[in-house]
C-alpha cells in the first residue's frame, strides 16, 4: 500500500540572504517547493503552519543554534528528513545535531551533485520510516509489535554509536590546526568519488561512514607522537600505523559497519602490496579502503601544512599520477580525476552575492 505524503516542501534555515536564493533556486530547479527562513524562531514558526518534508539547516546561526534548534523541530515534526549544513570547523556541532536526531550533515562549499543525492537519500530514509509506522500500525499481534520496537531501538542506538564516534575523531583533530575539518573532507569527496565510480547509493553511504571514522584509531596514538612537528623515527612510524588495527579493533563490536571496518582498517595498503597492516594488493584491497586511501592523499596535497603550501586541486590529481599501480588503483584515480575536473560548487556568500 502507497504512502500518500502529499509534495516535497523542503526548508532552508540559514541566516545569509544570499544562500538561501541559491539554495531555493537550485533546489525549485530539481522540482521541489522550497521554503527558506533566515533565522531559528522562523523557522519554528513555518513549521507550526506548514507541512515541511525536510530541512537543510545551518549549523551556526545567530540566535538558537542550529544544536539547539534540532529538538525542537524534532518535537514539531519527529519525521522530518533534517540535513545539517556546515563550515569545516563546525563539524563537532554538526555530529551532535546526528546524536539529537538530525539524519546528516554536509559540508559547505556544497557540490550541487552531492547536495542532490543527500537529499534524495534522506527523503527515502524518511519513506522508509514512515513505511515502517504504517506497518507497525497494521501488526496488531503483540509479538510483532515488540520486534518492531526493538528494531526502531537498534537503528536508534547504531545511529547513535557512529555520530558519537564522529564527535571523538572530530575533538582529535580540532587539537591541530593542520588536521581540522581533516576526516569530514575526505569523508565528502570519497563519496563523491564513489558514485563517480559507479557504487550503489548504498555503498556511497558507507564510503562515506569511513571516511569519516577512518583515523578513529588515532586515539590510541601517544599525543607526543601525534602532535610532532619534525620527522618520525622508524619506532614512532611503526607506533601511528597502528591506528588502522586500532581503528577497526574500536568499531568491531558494531557489526552493522562490517564493510566500513574493513575500509578503516586497509586505507593504508597499497596497490602494489607495500602498504599496511595486511600487505593487500590490488583488488584484494577493499573498493571503500582504495578510494578513502586516495582521497586522503590528495587532501593532503591540498591542505596546508607545515612542511609545504597547499596545490590546487588539479595540481594535485597531475601530481598523483606518479603513485598509479603502485600507491593508488588507476580506476580509482580516474574517477577522482572526474570529480576534481567536473564538480560543479555553490559557491557561497561573496560569489553568492555577485
Amino acid at each position: 500500500m502507497p504512502l500518500t505524503d502529499g509534495p516535497v516542501t523542503l526548508l532552508v534555515v540559514d541566516d545569509e540572504e544570499a544562500i538561501c536564493n541559491a539554495l531555493r533556486k537550485f533546489l525549485t530547479q530539481q522540482g521541489y517547493e522550497v521554503a527558506t527562513a533566515s533565522s531559528g524562531e522562523e523557522a519554528l514558526l513555518i513549521l507550526q503552519r506548514q507541512k515541511i518534508t525536510g530541512m537543510l539547516l545551518d549549523v551556526n546561526m545567530p540566535g538558537i543554534s542550529g544544536v539547539d534548534l534540532v529538538p525542537q523541530i524534532m518535537e514539531i515534526e519527529p519525521t522530518i528528513a533534517l540535513l545539517m549544513l556546515t563550515a569545516v570547523n563546525d563539524a563537532t556541532s554538526a555530529a551532535l545535531c546526528m546524536q539529537r536526531g538530525a539524519f546528516d550533515y554536509l559540508i559547505k562549499p556544497i557540490d550541487l551533485g552531492f547536495l542532490s543525492r543527500a537529499i534524495h537519500h534522506a527523503l527515502q530514509r524518511r519513506h522508509t520510516q514512515l513505511e515502517s509506522q504504517q506497518i507497525n500500525q497494521w501488526l496488531k499481534e503483540e509479538v510483532a509489535s515488540r520486534v518492531a520496537e526493538r528494531r526502531v531501538e537498534q537503528v536508534n542506538q547504531e545511529r547513535l554509536s557512529v555520530a558519537t564516534l564522529e564527535a571523538l575523531v572530530n575533538a582529535l583533530e580540532a587539537k591541530d590546526p593542520y588536521l581540522r575539518g581533516h576526516s569530514a573532507r575526505v569523508a565528502d569527496l570519497s563519496a563523491m568519488v564513489a558514485a563517480e565510480h559507479g557504487c550503489t547509493d548504498e555503498q556511497v553511504e558507507a564510503v562515506r561512514t569511513g571516511g569519516r571514522l577512518h583515523d578513529i584509531g588515532k586515539i590510541g596514538i601517544r599525543e607526543e607522537i601525534l602532535n610532532k612537528q619534525g620527522p618520525l623515527t622508524d619506532e614512532e612510524y611503526e607506533h601511528v600505523k597502528q591506528h588502522v588495527t586500532v581503528g577497526s579493533q574500536i568499531l568491531a563490536p558494531l557489526v552493522h559497519l562490517k564493510d566500513v571496518i574493513g575500509y578503516v582498517r586497509s586505507h593504508h595498503e597499497r596497490w602494489d602490496g607495500l602498504g599496511y597492516p595486511d600487505r593487500l594488493a590490488g583488488e584484494a584491497i577493499p573498493l571503500g579502503a582504495r578510494i578513502i586511501g586516495a582521497v586522503e592523499i590528495y587532501d593532503a596535497l591540498t591542505t596546508a601544512r607545515p612542511y609545504q603550501e597547499k596545490m590546487p586541486p588539479e595540481v594535485a590529481v597531475e601530481r598523483m599520477r606518479d603513485l598509479i599501480a603502485t600507491v593508488i588503483d588507476p580506476g580509482i584515480h580516474r574517477a577522482l580525476e572526474a570529480v576534481v575536473s567536473h564538480r560543479q560548487t555553490l559557491v557561497f556568500l561573496d560569489d553568492a552575492r555577485a
